[in-house]
């Protein structure tokens, strides 16, 4: 599928690896709807990118399809989803006061990381298979983005890593449901990258954590991940897979 004009909708599009998203896709002359809760962000880069920004909460089916129609009355039809929408709060099965996890934020982790990733996908996909022509062209592409913490979480985050694991199971069952009607399904599994997400951590455990990228020996870019989106929208071939992009970075217990 060719980047220019084609129709992306980037879930998490107003700070990090979804922005780096906007950004590269808007470059390559797609184009981009920017799906998120934050309005001040989204706007201002709507503004900055061309892109549209429409407030979206992917815990609610009502606002997800919403943010899919308007995406069509404005643009068209939708040939590319890219779910980047995600927290990660840090939280222990069991508390130093020796409480148990908090099993609202357990719940709150897997509403927006696993089930906002499945409900947009599944809305995005219905809107993609009703909207397209009967040809055998290819019709659309959904991108996931998981964590290398799906297979290497550390300790705090047993949440954020069951949600993450979730999406590596799911890719490949939605890619043999959606084959037959054109569409595509990947994951990206990051490693540690410069996003909003990554800075709520202290700089001493951000330095820890960059010790551990064999190389390149840094923080990884947005920009790389959109990169590496941009390829998987561009090969036909990849469909149904897990990428790692990590700096061969495999996480200790700490």
């Amino acid at each position: 599928m060719k980047l220019e004009n084609c129709i992306v909708f980037v879930t998490g599009g107003s700070s990090g690896l979804g922005a780096g998203c906007v950004t590269f896709f808007t470059q390559k002359g797609a184009k981009v709807a920017i799906a998120d809760i934050n309005i001040e962000a989204g706007q201002a880069l709507a503004n900055k990118t061309s892109a549209l920004f429409i407030e979206t909460d992917v815990t609610s089916r009502a606002s997800i399809q919403n943010a899919i129609d308007t995406t069509r009355q404005t643009y068209g039809n939708l040939n590319v989803v890219i779910n980047c929408a995600g927290i990660a709060p840090v939280q222990k099965t069991v508390r130093r006061n020796h409480e148990s996890h908090d099993i609202d934020l357990f719940n709150k982790v897997i509403q927006i990381n696993l089930i906002g990733s499945f409900s947009v996908s599944s809305l995005a996909a219905a809107s993609i298979i009703e909207s397209a022509s009967h040809s055998n062209e290819e019709r659309g592409v959904i991108i996931h983005t998981a964590s290398v913490a799906a297979l290497e979480g550390q300790m705090g985050q047993v949440a954020y890593s069951a949600s993450k694991g979730g999406i590596v199971g799911m890719t490949l069952p939605m890619a043999r449901d959606l084959a037959k009607h054109g569409i595509r399904v990947a994951t990206i599994a990051p490693g540690i990258f410069d996003t909003p997400m990554l800075r709520q951590l202290p700089e001493k455990a951000q330095a820890s954590l960059i010790t551990q990228v064999p190389y390149p020996n840094r923080l990884g870019d947005p920009l790389e991940f959109a990169s590496l989106a941009a390829q998987i929208v561009e090969n036909p071939m990849h469909n149904g897979n897990i990428t790692r992009l990590d700096g061969a970075l495999r996480m200790g217990m700490i």
